[in-house]
C-alpha cells in the first residue's frame, strides 16, 4: 500500500512501525552472516591470528649512480654490498653511464654484473617504484645536484628520484653522497631540507687521519662509513681509537 494512501491520521504510526520493523531485520541479518562468517576474534590481546604469515626476504639496498663524478664510490658500494650477499637493485642514469666509462675502466657489463637487479632510470613501473616493494633503504652515490633539487621537490621525473620519493614516504633510510664543490646557497638549502625530512647527506670528505696512501684508501673509508649508516659493518678500514 503505497504512503500516501494510508490515513494521516495513521502515518505516524505507521512509519515508527516500519522503522522498528527494518531495525529489527538489520541485527537479525548481521547476527547470522557475522557468525556464519566465522570471523577472527578480536586482537584486543595481542595475539596474532592464525592466518598470518610474516614476509622472509633478503636483506635488500637500493643503489643509484647519477652523473656526478665520483663513480668509484658507486661501483665501490655495489662489490662490497654483493660480497656480503645483500641484495641489490641499481638504477643508473644516461650521465652516469657516460661519467663511469670517462672516470674508470669498469664496462657496462662490469657494473651490472656487481648489482643483483638492473633497471632503467626510465622504467618508472620497476618493483622499486612501489612502497609495497620491501627493501632496506636507498643510497645515491654519487648525487648530482640535479638529482638531490628533484628528491627535494618530489620531481619523480625517472625512477631514480621515484624510488627515493618511495623511500622517504616509507620512512625508509635514504642517503645521498652529493659531489660538487663550491656549494652554492640553493646546494646547501637543498641538502638542510632534506636533511630536515630525515635524509642522511654524506659528502665524500677523506678522513686524512687514516693516512690515505692512494685514492683506493680514501674510497674505502668513505665506503665503509657509508655502509655504517646502513648497520653494515666492516673491517676493511681503519677506524680511528684515539692518539
Amino acid at each position: 500500500m503505497p504512503y500516501t494512501a494510508i490515513p494521516s491520521h495513521m502515518r505516524g504510526s505507521f512509519s515508527s512501525l516500519c522503522f522498528l520493523q527494518v531495525r529489527q531485520i538489520n541485527k537479525s541479518f548481521f547476527r547470522t552472516n557475522l557468525t556464519k562468517r566465522n570471523l577472527p576474534p578480536s586482537n584486543k590481546t595481542g595475539k596474532q591470528f592464525d592466518n598470518e604469515t610474516t614476509i622472509k626476504r633478503p636483506r635488500r639496498i637500493v643503489v643509484s649512480i647519477t652523473g656526478a663524478t665520483g663513480v668509484n664510490l658507486g661501483v665501490r658500494i655495489l662489490q662490497l654490498l654483493k660480497k656480503l650477499d645483500i641484495e641489490t637493485h641499481l638504477i643508473v642514469s644516461k650521465w652516469g653511464i657516460a661519467t663511469m666509462k670517462y672516470e674508470t675502466d669498469f664496462t657496462l657489463e662490469d657494473l651490472h654484473s656487481s648489482a643483483t637487479y638492473v633497471y632503467s632510470s626510465r622504467n618508472v613501473a620497476a618493483p622499486i617504484s612501489s612502497g609495497s616493494f620491501l627493501h632496506d633503504g636507498m643510497i645515491v652515490v654519487p648525487c648530482s645536484m640535479k638529482t638531490l633539487a628533484a628528491i627535494r621537490c618530489g620531481y619523480t621525473e625517472d625512477l631514480i628520484v621515484r624510488a627515493a620519493d618511495v623511500t622517504l614516504k616509507e620512512k625508509r633510510r635514504l642517503l645521498v653522497v652529493p659531489r660538487e664543490t663550491p656549494l652554492s646557497e640553493i646546494h646547501l638549502e637543498n641538502m638542510l631540507s632534506l636533511a630536515r625530512m630525515g635524509v642522511t647527506i654524506f659528502p665524500p670528505v677523506p678522513a686524512f687521519y687514516t693516512n690515505p696512501k692512494s685514492v683506493d684508501d680514501i674510497i674505502e673509508q668513505s665506503c665503509g662509513r657509508i655502509l655504517d649508516c646502513f648497520g653494515i659493518h666492516l673491517d676493511h678500514f681503519h677506524r680511528w681509537e684515539g692518539f
